[in-house]
């Protein structure tokens, strides 16, 4: 609890926490963008096979509806007899069609690939990826692949930057990811071909990941214990009202270059201002950086309007604070440490299922929009005005239930309106995107939830591994929820099937995780087995005294490691302030 105390002593949370939260928060507006970008920078145009040249009358556009008619001469009309066919044509010119009333049997007429390229429709797209590089029919797997790669890369980034904070510090990777992102997100609008557009969002989505793990970090290690819950919340809505941007600027551009141009630059504008930000103290001090720690936390009081504190805090001071941190921090951690005590790993094992199931069944959900026969602009707006009112929620039970009833709530609410979709008739469809909408909104409270709990759970010392560990196993979820919708072919309820199933699944793992409620940041990993362990005693909590003159003592063993006792720490380190 020593470093909790010190932020209540710079100022709690002041102004200082609110602007760094702020300026760390908008840079979420666009994250939105970037992991559902792939709507409509590959959304799929109406498209039919182009007409042989030779064919094709002299100023046909002007007669709109001979050149439908004629169109009808190349083109078969697809098994539902509402549409064109999108990859076949006839190998001869069909003119009897034309005739109303025919009854020419067209079931025997034979077809050909699309041989002279397609036709796209741009009323909805002026023009995508799927339209520029003619990625329909046989290469329609390509379309879905830029998102698989995308993933990819912020699955990749999540295993490298999680590392390098830990080892170099948040600040620091956040200003990188920022420039990479700025740089080649850019960088991508104008790739001449699609195998550089696939490098270039690779690389933007390990900026992407090392943006959005060190920005939770930085925010949650500058925030005092109670308005975590508040703060975690209201900071995730900067990614709802993203996708409302998202959704603006399609509609206005409606040109995948341009759209990828404007939601990338903005990143040069976080870039610039992210100096300003001020390094994790709990890092610093974890890390033999006390001198930087000191002032930072100085620099945070005086911003707070809390100049007296500066004189009475010092190295001694915040040392005796963190002690025990200090000298638990002294070893090099590595992902294996997540596993290698009881207590993590069971958090470690929780945590991967509870991350790949929620970012599974959120993206499985939100990367298909165009099947809803809803305008994909009106249907990204619902969908993201639907996670107002399930964040509200998550905020009600999080701070009420607490982060394992809420996590775990959310994800059975999620899976029980996913398999209810499973019996609505096709035909009401109405109904099927108000369960999908729900679903979507119970996935999106989850994933507020879980941002937040893993935080709490994992300590300093290794958080941001941690952090990167877990969410590489989200990474894997989102890359892997496209590929289920190929299952439809085989039955059409299956991909709800394997989607709701882990959302059980999930639900239940979650039930197994610790309660972090109002309780302080663990710094060690000794902090969380004690703390979380069943065959420790419960915490019990001393009296705390302020920083004037004295040291405040949180619960804990009665003993030291050393064998010394509660009293005579406290006489001790009472009498080392006392000599100050």
């Amino acid at each position: 609890m020593g470093f909790s105390d010190l932020l209540e002593e710079v100022g709690g949370f002041g102004k200082y926490q609110w602007l760094h939260v702020t300026l760390i928060s908008l840079p979420g507006l666009m994250m939105a963008s970037q992991n559902l970008m792939n709507n409509f920078v590959s959304g799929i145009p109406n498209h039919h096979c182009s007409l042989p040249a030779n064919h094709t009358p002299y100023n046909l556009s002007q007669y709109q509806v001979e050149e439908k008619q004629f169109i009808k001469a190349f083109i078969p009309m697809d098994p539902s007899g509402t549409r064109l066919e999108r990859c076949r044509r006839y190998i001869e010119p069909q003119w009897q069609l034309l005739v109303p009333n025919n009854t020419a049997n067209v079931s025997q007429l034979q077809t050909e690939g699309c041989l002279d390229g397609w036709t796209f429709d741009n009323s909805e797209f002026l023009a995508t990826t799927v339209s520029e590089w003619e990625l329909v029919c046989s290469l329609r797997p390509l379309k879905q692949m830029i998102q698989t790669i995308y993933m990819g890369g912020v699955l990749t980034g999540a295993i490298i930057f999680g590392g390098l904070s830990d080892r170099f510090g948040r600040r620091s990777v956040l200003i990188w990811s920022y420039l990479q992102l700025g740089i080649l997100g850019c960088s991508s609008s104008l790739s001449p071909s699609y195998t550089a557009y696939c490098v270039f969002r690779f690389l933007s989505g390990m900026a992407v990941s090392g943006i959005i793990l060190n920005a939770v970090s930085l925010k949650v290690e500058w925030i005092p214990t109670k308005q975590r819950t508040l703060v975690g919340t209201l900071t995730s809505f900067f990614f709802t009202f993203g996708q409302m941007i998202l959704a603006g600027l399609a509609y206005w551009l409606r040109d995948w270059r341009k759209l990828q141009l404007v939601v990338c630059a903005p990143m040069f504008l976080f870039f610039s201002y992210s100096w300003w930000y001020v390094e994790s103290a709990r890092w610093l001090v974890l890390n033999r950086q006390s001198d930087q720690a000191l002032k930072s936390l100085h620099r945070v009081a005086r911003f707070n309007g809390k100049p007296e504190v500066v004189d009475k805090l010092t190295l001694e001071v915040l040392h005796s604070h963190m002690n025990k941190e200090i000298e638990s921090s002294h070893s090099t951690f590595t992902a294996y440490d997540l596993l290698k005590t009881r207590v993590m790993r069971r958090i470690s094992i929780c945590l991967v299922v509870v991350w790949f199931s929620t970012s599974f069944a959120y993206y499985g959900l939100a990367m298909d929009l165009q099947k809803f026969g809803v305008s994909i602009y009106q249907m990204q707006i619902i969908f993201a005005a639907v996670d107002f009112p399930a964040k509200l929620m998550a905020l009600g039970m999080l701070t009420y239930l607490g982060r394992r009833v809420s996590q775990a709530t959310c994800l059975f609410l999620a899976a029980l309106i996913i398999f209810a979709n499973i019996f609505v008739p096709t035909d009401m469809q109405t109904l099927r995107t108000v369960f999908a909408c729900l679903g979507k909104g119970f996935t999106s409270a989850s994933f507020t939830t879980v941002y937040l709990y893993t935080g709490e759970l994992y300590p300093t010392v290794i958080r941001q591994t941690g952090m990167g560990f877990v969410s590489t196993m989200a990474r894997v979820g989102s890359m892997a929820a496209p590929a289920v919708l190929i299952l439809d072919e085989v039955f059409p309820a299956l991909p709800s099937v394997v989607y709701g199933g882990s959302a059980v699944l999930a639900g239940c793992f979650a039930c197994f995780l610790p309660e972090t409620l109002n309780m302080p940041l663990p710094d060690t990993i000794e902090d969380v087995e004690e703390r979380w362990s069943r065959t420790s005693p419960a915490p019990r909590k001393e009296e705390g005294i302020s920083l004037k003159g004295t040291v405040d003592f949180g619960g804990g063993a009665l003993v030291s490691s050393e064998g010394v006792t509660l009293k005579e720490l406290k006489e001790a380190e009472v009498t080392g302030l006392n000599a100050l």
